[in-house]
């Protein structure tokens, strides 16, 4: 594919995954302002205890063969069959495990609820099942705006059940709902939008072609989905379940733009660079453009929200939340970083190198585990700042690999995003000093916002940074395509 194709391909697909992951994150963003209100904390704190188990077993599910159907380009009838009914076999399989073993977790979390809840919340794995084919498909033909959609239709008519039921007073089953109804909206729409069926057919020697590829790329994700996800369980086996939900939905606010920025340039990211994952030079441009892309926007954003955290707490939640404001702080120092890392391993996917990809959530699972070791005896907090050294350490150790596959370096990091940090930090520190003695939420809010946002841009324009003109010249073509 030529550059222009390719860049033409890339603005396409990032404005519908944008406007995609965007919507679905400002969707949870309304339901949660409206459900943390009305929903006891220690509510909250059931559901997040068993977020680990739930991403283990969504990512078990997957077994990681969506993947290799994304990177398969001659694929038949039977090859995505296959790997649909081994899909919900798997399911059921997991279903009935966490049905059987649900008074358990409900002993390991002190919480005798727990074994309802996960009986009924679990089911939503069977339902996520029945459309990951069709998901892959779309994702494949590039058809984000299919996608769209989709998501959006379910995010909506399962946030308004939510909080229907959550001013009706049914506490913990309205959060239950919501991620039920979703998975179930979910699945049914996409079964409505594309028309692909299953067959009559399995083969097991398509089975284990993709399993040669997946098993390594599998093993990779479920250490990262664990880790990333054990804390809210950790801290559910200690500490009372209100201390649960604010580190929990604390991780949730601060990943609110990062995961949208991450998955945003994570899925333009795993059809562009499989299409050029032989040219180094060119690998090397595009990942160098995505990083300060990302750079770009994540760095100012967080620095902002760190700045304005606590009066925005105490505005949509007034005092009820405030103790997961300094969880909220520290974590969105880690959640700057983290859609640089999805990047880096979209890259070892596309290179088919899931011996790199295995090795670094290895690394990742021992360091983290270390972290934990030292630092969760000192509290929550420290366990927080746990999370940001692991962030950092993870980041090197990916530009270390990336630096032996396309000579992208630590060097090169640093050179790409450097700039747009420093002056990030000089935004948002002018922003803050300008602002510290306004007593009023909403002015604080409102100032801080302008100050950073137009101190970063003018700054950007001074320093003729690349991403800056590279946002204005595509103005300027969609004005000149207009006339």
């Amino acid at each position: 594919m030529a550059d222009s194709a390719l860049k033409k391909k890339t603005t396409v697909s990032l404005f519908w995954s944008f406007l995609d992951k965007f919507g679905q994150q400002m969707l949870n963003f309304a339901s949660m302002l409206i459900l943390m209100n009305i929903v006891a904390a220690e509510d909250y704190g059931l559901v997040g205890s068993l977020a680990v188990f739930v991403a283990f077993s969504t990512i078990l599910i997957d077994s990681g063969f969506g993947r290799a159907l994304l990177n398969r380009k001659d694929l038949t009838q039977t090859d995505y069959t296959t790997v649909f009914y081994f899909n919900i076999s798997l399911s059921f399989v997991l279903y009935l495990l966490f049905f059987f073993t649900a008074p358990l977790l409900g002993k390991m979390f002190h919480a005798p609820a727990i074994t309802s809840v996960v009986r009924i919340l679990f089911l939503s794995l069977i339902f996520n099942a029945f459309g990951l084919i069709h998901q892959t498909i779309l994702t494949k033909k590039a058809n984000f705006k299919g996608l769209t959609q989709v998501n959006t239709l379910s995010l909506l008519f399962s946030d308004v059940v939510a909080v229907v039921m959550a001013i009706a007073g049914y506490g913990v089953w309205a959060l239950v709902a919501q991620t039920l109804l979703y998975a179930f909206f979910r699945s049914l729409f996409l079964w409505v939008y594309s028309p692909w069926r299953p067959i009559a057919r399995f083969s097991r020697k398509s089975l284990g072609t993709f399993f040669a590829f997946s098993n390594k790329l599998l093993s990779a994700s479920v250490i990262s989905t664990t880790v990333n996800n054990i804390y809210p369980s950790l801290i559910a086996a200690f500490y009372p379940m209100s201390q649960v939900a604010y580190f929990n939905q604390a991780k949730k606010y601060q990943d609110i733009p990062f995961l949208t920025l991450a998955n945003t340039f994570r899925t333009v990211a795993m059809l562009i660079l499989s299409e050029i994952n032989e040219q180094t030079e060119r690998l090397k441009r595009v990942v160098s453009k995505i990083i300060k892309s990302i750079a770009f926007l994540s760095f100012p954003i967080g620095l902002t929200m760190i700045v304005i955290a606590e009066p925005t707490f105490h505005l949509l939640f007034k005092e009820k939340w405030l103790a997961a404001v300094p969880y909220f702080q520290i974590l969105t120092f880690a959640g700057m970083l983290s859609p640089f890392i999805f990047i880096f391993q979209e890259l070892f996917i596309a290179k088919e190198n899931s011996k790199f990809f295995l090795g670094i959530e290895v690394a990742k699972g021992v360091l983290l585990i270390l972290l934990i070791v030292l630092l969760f005896p000192h509290g929550i907090t420290a366990l927080a700042v746990s999370w940001i050294i692991y962030m950092v350490i993870s980041l090197i150790i990916s530009v270390m690999l990336t630096g032996k596959l396309i000579r992208y370096t630590l060097f090169h990091l640093i050179k790409d995003i450097g700039p747009y940090l420093l002056l990030a930090i000089i935004s948002s520190a002018v922003s803050f000093l300008l602002t510290m003695k306004i007593g009023n939420n909403v002015v604080f809010i409102i100032l801080n916002l302008v100050i950073t946002g137009t101190s970063y841009i003018l700054l950007c324009k001074l320093f003729k940074l690349e991403m800056l003109k590279e946002i204005e010249y595509w103005f300027k073509k969609r004005k000149k395509e207009k006339k």
